[in-house]
C-alpha cells in the first residue's frame, strides 16, 4: 500500500509541474471544455472505457477468484506462455481473472484479419468492399457473424485450459452445463465489449476497439511501474538511479517508436487539367504517402502466434521454451521481418493504385503510367518496407533486451516493446488527431505548438 501511495503521489506531482510550466496544455484543456460537442464525446467516452475496465474485475460466476491470484498455475502459465501473456495484456487483465471480458475483443479482431485475407483472395468479397456504404454494413455485419464462430471455438478452449490449470477454482467442478453457460458468459462479454467500442466510434472520439485494447494495456503499467520500482529500491542490486535510466531508455524508445510509425515516403503524383463547364479539375500535384510501417503491428502478433509451434518439438523444446534465449528471438525476429513482407504485399496493391490513379488522369512525373508505374511503386515499397520490418523486428525483441540487459522485470519489459508498445503510441496519435480536428474546426489552436499532429495514416 506504501508502495502505491508513493506511485499515486509522484504521479499527481508530475501533474501538477506540467500544468504549471505549461501554459498552452492549460489553454488546450480549457479550449477542449468549451466545445460542447466534443465535452460530450470525451465524458462518454471515459465513461464507456470504465465500464469496461469494470467488467474486467467480474468474475465469471461459479469460479473462485482467490485460487487464481499471484503465483497460481494459471498465471505462471501465462508468464511462460508469450501467446497467453500477450492475451491477458490486450484484455486488461480480465483473462488472468476468469472475467467475463476474459477473451476481449481479440475475437472480433481475428474475424476482421480472416475478412481482411478474403477480401484480398476472392472475388465476391473484393466485389462487395466495392459497393461503398451498402457493402461496408454488409461485411460488417460478416465480421460479427464470423467473430461468434470464433468464440465458440476460443470460449470452451478458455475454460478448458482454465480447468487444466486451476481446477479448483472451480465451485461447481468441470460438469458439461458449467462449460455450456460459460462459454456463453463469455461470448456475451465479447459482443458487449465490441458493442462498446462501437458506440465509442460513433457517439465518442472514435477508435473504439483501438481505445479498448490500448486502455487494457495502460491499466497495467501503474503495477508494473511499482514492481518495478519496489525491485530497484528495495534489493541490494539495484537502485533509484538505475530505475530512473529505464524510464529515460523508456521515454527514447516512445520517441524512436513515434518517428518510425509517421514516416511516410511521398511519391508525387499529377493530375491532368480538365474543364468541366466553368469549372477547372486537375493541374495540381498531390502526394502519394506511402508508409515505412504499413503493416503496423500484424507481423509481431502473427509471429508471436507462431512461436509455441517450435516448443512441441521434442528436440527445440528447451531452446524454444525461453523467450529470453537467443534462439527464440532471433526465430521471432526472422519471422517478423518475413510477415512484415507478407503483409505489406496483402494491403498494398501497386496495381490498383496505378489503375486509380490512370482513371483519374494522374501520372507520376518522368515514370510512364501502366506496367512502369506499377514496378516503380513496387519498387519504392520494397526499398521503404526493409528498414520497416528491421524496426518491427527490434520492437519485437525490445523486451527480453530490457531483461537481459538492463534486468528489467517481465511485466515492465513489455512496454519497451512487442504490439503493446505500437498500439499504444499509434491509437494515441489517432486520438489526439481526432482532438484537435475539433479543436481546428472551430478555430482553436492545436494541440501542439510545432505544428499539427500527424497521424498513422
Amino acid at each position: 500500500m506504501n508502495g502505491y501511495l508513493i506511485v499515486g503521489l509522484v504521479a499527481v506531482a508530475l501533474i501538477v509541474l506540467l500544468l504549471a510550466t505549461n501554459k498552452k496544455l492549460v489553454e488546450t484543456l480549457k479550449n477542449i471544455y468549451k466545445i460542447e460537442e466534443l465535452r460530450k464525446r470525451v465524458f462518454y467516452t471515459l465513461g464507456l472505457l470504465l465500464v469496461f475496465r469494470l467488467g474486467c474485475f467480474v468474475v465469471i460466476p461459479g469460479i473462485n477468484p482467490n485460487a487464481l491470484g499471484e503465483g497460481s498455475a494459471l498465471a505462471n502459465q501465462m508468464d511462460s506462455n508469450t501467446l497467453l501473456g500477450l492475451l491477458d495484456v490486450f484484455s486488461g487483465g480480465a483473462f488472468a481473472n476468469a472475467a467475463i471480458f476474459a477473451l476481449g475483443v481479440m475475437p472480433y479482431i481475428t474475424a476482421s484479419i480472416i475478412i481482411q485475407l478474403l477480401g484480398m483472395m476472392v472475388p465476391a468479397v473484393q466485389k462487395l468492399q466495392k459497393e461503398g456504404e451498402s457493402g461496408r454494413r454488409k461485411m460488417n455485419q460478416w465480421t460479427r457473424l464470423l467473430t461468434i464462430g470464433v468464440l465458440c471455438l476460443q470460449g470452451p478452449a478458455y475454460v478448458a485450459n482454465l480447468y487444466r490449470t486451476s481446477s479448483e477454482a472451480f465451485v461447481y467442478g468441470g460438469t458439461f452445463y458449467f462449460f455450456a453457460y460459460a462459454t456463453v458468459i463469455l461470448i456475451a462479454g465479447t459482443m458487449f465489449t465490441m458493442w462498446l467500442g462501437e458506440k465509442i466510434t460513433d457517439k465518442g472520439i472514435g477508435n473504439g476497439i483501438s481505445l479498448i485494447i490500448m486502455i487494457g494495456i495502460v491499466a497495467r503499467l501503474p503495477q508494473a511501474l511499482l514492481a518495478e520500482f519496489t525491485a530497484r529500491v528495495e534489493t541490494s542490486t539495484g537502485s533509484l538511479i538505475m530505475f530512473v535510466v529505464e524510464l529515460a531508455l523508456l521515454f527514447l524508445v516512445f520517441m524512436v517508436t513515434i518517428a518510425v510509425v509517421q514516416a511516410v515516403r511521398k511519391v508525387p503524383v499529377q493530375y491532368a487539367k480538365r474543364i468541366v463547364g466553368n469549372k477547372q479539375y486537375g493541374g495540381v500535384r498531390q502526394y502519394i504517402p506511402l508508409k515505412m510501417n504499413a503493416a503496423n503491428v500484424m507481423p509481431i502478433i502473427f509471429a508471436q502466434a507462431l512461436m509455441f509451434i517450435p516448443a512441441f518439438i521434442p528436440g527445440l523444446k528447451g531452446a524454444f521454451s525461453n523467450f529470453q534465449g537467443f534462439w527464440y528471438n532471433l526465430t521471432l525476429a526472422v519471422l517478423v521481418i518475413v510477415f512484415t513482407y507478407f503483409y505489406t504485399a496483402i494491403i498494398i496493391n501497386p496495381q490498383m493504385m496505378a489503375d486509380d490513379m490512370k482513371r483519374n488522369g494522374g501520372f507520376i512525373p518522368g515514370v510512364k503510367p501502366g506496367k512502369q508505374t506499377v514496378n516503380y511503386i513496387d519498387t519504392i515499397m520494397t526499398r521503404i518496407t526493409l528498414p520497416g520490418s528491421i524496426f518491427l523486428a527490434l520492437v519485437a525483441i525490445m523486451p527480453a533486451l530490457a531483461m537481459n540487459f538492463l534486468g528489467v522485470q517481465q511485466h515492465f519489459a513489455y512496454f519497451y516493446g512487442g504490439t503493446s508498445l505500437l498500439i499504444m503510441v499509434g491509437v494515441v496519435l489517432d486520438t489526439l488527431k481526432q482532438i484537435e480536428s475539433y479543436l481546428l474546426m472551430r478555430h482553436y489552436d492545436g494541440l501542439m505548438k510545432t505544428g499539427r499532429i500527424q497521424g498513422r495514416y
